[in-house]
């Protein structure tokens, strides 16, 4: 591993994989996505689930200008020479049915096969069909999701105190997340699963969102990768032109690409 600079505002990158935007939902920041969106510029754009939040929708609709402003910068990367592959999560099932359809010049795949430009094959998928908990106890995963939603309106208060401080946005869920030793325990065997999937495939490695935490691991020979998302973290996995992948974190402190992590070609 070797640490990889960033390209600044305007960078063009070859891929970009973004995860978990829940557009449509209170926590998302649209706002940071949408600056990351217009400073940067890639020749594949990967949509890596849950990018619109239906769970949340069905209760009570969100819809602020700022997330469709998001969603009409995505459609306009498509439109004008960007190819943007959409792969559906658990909150934005429904677009599975479409599989191998084209929607607005956006490509729907349940899965995909990525080949870096020092041709190495990645599997692209959002990663919930290796979550035990979304796929045999639906009910739990809400019970969840209700605990998570009540911790990011904590947090909400907590960021504007940290604002008004002069301090940068910090998550209080992913500190949560990082510290509860049963959700380490159960980040930890859902990489582990979704890694041993990549190996049985025979790729190099695989690209996933869902969990809410960006990482580049390497795990039994296969390189797992969690492009973040854009509640919490604020983080996407990037493809630079020689085919390495890196995650950026887009700071509040200062728009621009700040690495977290990379792992070198």
């Amino acid at each position: 591993m070797k640490t990889i600079h960033t390209l600044g505002p305007g960078g063009h990158y070859r891929s970009v994989w973004i995860s978990d935007v829940h557009l449509g939902f209170p926590g998302c920041r649209a706002e940071f996505l949408l600056d990351f969106l217009r400073s940067t510029r890639c020749d594949y754009l990967y949509l890596v689930g849950d990018i619109i939040d239906l769970w949340h929708m069905k209760k009570r609709l969100f819809w602020p200008q700022s997330h469709n402003n998001v969603l009409r910068t995505l459609l306009g990367k498509a439109k004008h020479g960007t190819r943007v592959v959409f792969v559906p999560g658990n909150h934005d099932e429904m677009f599975r049915d479409y599989d191998g359809m084209v929607l607005g010049n956006v490509l729907v795949k349940n899965e995909v096969i990525h080949v870096t430009a020092d041709g190495r094959r990645f599997l692209v998928l959002h990663g919930d069909q290796f979550d035990a908990v979304v796929k045999y106890s639906p009910s739990l995963a809400l019970i969840g999701t209700k605990v998570y939603d009540g911790l990011l309106r904590v947090n909400h208060v907590v960021n504007y105190v940290r604002r008004r401080l002069g301090f940068t946005y910090w998550s209080l869920a992913g500190f949560m997340k990082h510290k509860v030793k049963t959700a380490v325990q159960y980040m930890s065997n859902f990489q582990a699963a979704l890694s041993y999937e990549a190996a049985r495939r025979k790729v190099d490695g695989l690209i996933c969102g869902h969990i809410h935490r960006a990482e580049i691991t390497s795990i039994n020979g296969v390189l797992y990768c969690n492009s973040g998302d854009w509640v919490e973290s604020c983080t996407a996995l990037v493809e630079l032109h020689d085919g390495s992948l890196e995650l950026v974190h887009w700071s509040d402190a200062q728009h621009s690409l700040k690495p977290v992590q990379a792992v070198a070609a």
